[in-house]
């Protein structure tokens, strides 16, 4: 039988990540703004922007990857893994979703800008 968890408990330990991701952004933006203020001034180093392409096949992999665990969650508690609860296989199978709506609205602006593109008058 698949023990429940106490939804007290459940947002208790979200709560504190929550609290433990806000203290190390705010430690790291004082650690920034010191050595911006203390540290001598250095010249940036030029950062290569990824390509659109590599950007959007990376999109494509990672929503191809939710999907696939998606549908491994929902076989293996469709055969009764004791461990697969019910919630983590519509949590998984709503992120699937979402970023695959997501990915098409994407897609269909790129395409709707690639048309605009294309019916400028030269």
């Amino acid at each position: 039988m698949v023990q429940r968890a106490d939804i007290n408990s459940v947002l208790s330990e979200i709560r504190n990540m929550r609290s433990q991701m806000m203290e190390n952004q705010r430690v790291e933006q004082d650690n920034n703004i010191r050595g911006r203020l203390d540290g001598p001034s250095r010249i940036q180093e030029s950062q290569e922007t990824p390509k659109f392409s590599d950007m959007l096949s990376q999109a494509v992999g990672s929503v191809n990857e939710l999907q696939q665990s998606s549908n491994n969650l929902k076989t293996a508690y469709d055969m009764g893994d004791p461990n697969v609860d019910i919630t983590r296989v519509m949590i998984a199978s709503e992120k699937a979703s979402i970023s695959f709506e997501a990915l098409t609205q994407v897609r269909n602006r790129v395409v709707k800008a690639y048309e605009d593109i294309m019916n400028m008058p030269v």
